[in-house]
């Protein structure tokens, strides 16, 4: 968001308690969203993004702070009085009446006239691509043309904003893939502010302008997502945004905004992210890391053993072992992969400072919290 535009949705010291033990779902959150902005909430379950989410839909009531639409205070408005729409995971249509029907209801709600109605319905089908279904019930459709449906009921009003919770959760890998792109070519469209909540960070990637990172009840980082995956704030969002390898090392020197360290496995540089004296923690992605690199292009150099080799369709995935013990990934593309070494190989790996980051260790339970770094393909 710009720092000329003025804020659409804004929370300002937004915290969530739901008894009095002094635990918070939400801590003094502040966060801007602008007009006609794809913004996403990312973060494993219990970090606060649906709760986030559900207060500004009117279902929760903030314990502390405002949550402000167009500059107008809606923390005490009834969800009702808000104009947003919501899309729910499990759809929430009506079984009992049909496609016509379920998006005619929020307009019968509102009192509009049967041509505005009808014309509004027929719009939102043709949005949704699934003009001549009108006369199905749910239970007649696809789970794909059910999450359809009710993206079209959340739409049909013209809302001031469309809420949506892990809306496409309940769907196999492909159809949800699917319904990233229309959803991204809905809000392209109409131009409508979507507040989109996910723990699914590669969704999270594809769809959104920017991603609030949520840990604990806190925003960790917000920001589009080349910068969170470029360059993370810290350890968890290294951890939850995309894939990360971490090496423990020492800091053994900084020049600028580069860190070398020493670790069991050999000499490292990296790019600073806060990583001080003392012990730090080296977190490089898995396709950063390069196998025999020039000597001239890598500021990183360790020799390792190959353990193991995957193809994962359009890439191959080694697994390389240190001499610490410690195993890095690497992903390389399946034409550079042909002169890779097999498994029980000695092969040297590496890296330049710039795709590598030096993070504090700060308290490691953060990037406990985040995903594990499975080796293996997925």
């Amino acid at each position: 968001m710009s720092a000329e535009a003025a804020p659409f949705v804004r929370f300002q010291h937004v915290s969530k308690s739901y008894d009095n033990s002094g635990a918070a779902a939400v801590r003094d959150l502040d966060l801007d969203v602008a007009r006609g902005e794809f913004l996403t909430l990312l973060g494993p379950s219990g970090s606060g993004k649906t709760t986030t989410l559900m207060m500004l839909a009117g279902f929760e009531r903030p314990s502390s702070g405002a949550i402000l639409v167009e500059d107008v205070d809606i923390s005490r408005t009834p969800a009702h009085k808000r104009g947003l729409g919501m899309v729910f995971q499990n759809y929430a249509l009506f079984p009992h009446m049909t496609v016509a029907q379920n998006l005619a209801f929020p307009l019968q709600v509102r009192r509009m006239g049967r041509a505005e109605i009808d014309r509004r319905v027929k719009r939102a089908l043709e949005m949704v691509r699934l003009e001549g279904l009108e006369r199905r019930r749910p239970g007649q459709l696809s789970g794909g043309q059910q999450q359809r449906v009710a993206v079209a009921r959340a739409l049909v009003f013209e809302p001031k904003a469309v809420l949506m919770d892990e809306p496409l959760g309940a769907l196999d890998k492909s159809l949800r893939e699917q319904l990233q792109y229309e959803i991204k070519r809905i809000h392209r469209e109409l131009g409508v502010t979507i507040i989109y909540v996910t723990h699914d960070q590669s969704e999270a990637l594809t769809m959104s302008d920017r991603i609030a990172v949520f840990n604990k009840g806190r925003v960790e980082q917000c920001g589009a997502p080349g910068a969170l995956y470029d360059r993370p704030a810290n350890l968890f969002v290294a951890g939850f945004v995309g894939e990360n390898n971490f090496l423990d090392a020492d800091t053994t020197g900084t020049a600028g905004e580069t860190v070398t360290a020493q670790s069991a496995a050999g000499a490292m540089a990296a790019t600073n992210a806060g990583a001080g004296k003392g012990r730090c923690v080296i977190a490089i992605r898995p396709e950063r890391v390069v196998v025999r690199p020039p000597a001239s292009e890598s500021a990183t150099r360790l020799a390792a053993t190959v353990a193991e080799r995957y193809f994962a369709g359009d890439h191959v995935r080694l697994v390389v072992r240190l001499a610490s013990g410690e195993t890095v990934a690497v992903k390389t593309s399946r034409i550079e992969a042909q002169n890779l070494p097999e498994p029980g190989a000695a092969v040297t790996i590496g890296w330049r400072a710039a795709d590598a980051f030096a993070f504090a260790p700060e308290d490691l339970a953060a990037e406990a919290a985040a995903p594990s770094k499975e080796l293996l393909p997925a």
